[in-house]
């Protein structure tokens, strides 16, 4: 399997650490100079990545391609490359979708959207891609779990969810800034949280089959106090910001 990256970011270098440690059957990884400090540091992590002389050169020595492009100058990047009929090419740019590229690209190419999130460096990271595409779907899968879309309608809504991540670490920080404000030490109120969020996570994982209004109930006795603060969040406009929040950001990935 002959990889290149065109576009060498964080999101690059986390895919390249997670496929180094994955069973993927890697012949090339061939990244760009773009960012010389990264792309310096992949190579040195391993003989099978080398680093392109240019952008072309990446693009020529690939098989499965990733643009991973600030969505900025992506236009300017893909409509300066030559590819070959048929190449696949996997887009990471945010919010660009399928028919932009397809008119960026001067040849007839299998064009796949994904979503990888920075997870994917230690093979645990969930990524949506589309449309359906096999050998896309193994790569990801070895760097944790792909969930393919059906349709781009599907594909949009996971980019919006992907948005909740800053909003997840945001609410840890206000919930351990208050402890803090209440006298206890910040890095022992973060020893707490950290793991209770994660074991939560890990409950709607183990429990797919559930409803998530059974886990929220489970998790809540009636008239105690996870009830007192679901219905203060719920009542006082939290729930409401928060689907009025993923409605801006989908409006933004359609255009």
């Amino acid at each position: 399997m002959k990889i290149g990256f065109v576009g060498t970011g964080t999101i690059t270098e986390a895919m390249v650490k997670g496929m180094l440690g994955s069973s993927l059957d890697l012949s090339r990884i061939t990244v760009s100079p773009r960012n010389g400090e990264i792309a310096a540091r992949l190579a040195a992590s391993s003989p099978l990545v080398e680093i392109g002389a240019d952008n072309q050169a990446v693009v020529d020595a690939a098989d499965i391609l990733f643009l991973a492009i600030r969505p900025q100058i992506a236009e300017e990047v893909i409509k300066g490359l030559r590819f070959r009929a048929g190449q696949c090419v996997v887009s990471v740019v945010a919010a660009t979708d399928r028919a932009k590229l397809e008119d960026w690209i001067d040849a007839p190419v299998e064009i796949t959207q994904a979503i990888p999130l920075p997870f994917v460096a230690e093979r645990a990271g969930v990524t949506a891609i589309y449309p359906r595409n096999d050998a896309v779907a193994a790569i990801f899968s070895a760097l944790g779990s792909a969930v393919a879309c059906e349709t781009r309608a599907e594909y949009d809504l996971l980019a919006a969810a992907s948005a909740l991540m800053a909003t997840y670490f945001g609410i840890l920080d206000r919930a351990t800034g208050w402890l803090a404000d209440q006298g206890m030490p910040a890095d022992k109120a973060r020893a707490y949280l950290a793991p209770l969020f994660l074991s939560l996570a890990q409950e709607a994982v183990k429990h797919g089959d559930t409803p998530l209004t059974e886990l929220k109930e489970e998790f809540s006795t009636k008239g105690g106090l996870n009830e007192q603060v679901f219905e203060d969040f719920d009542h006082k406009g939290g729930s409401g910001a928060l689907i009025a929040a993923l409605d801006r950001v989908l409006a933004r990935i359609k255009g």
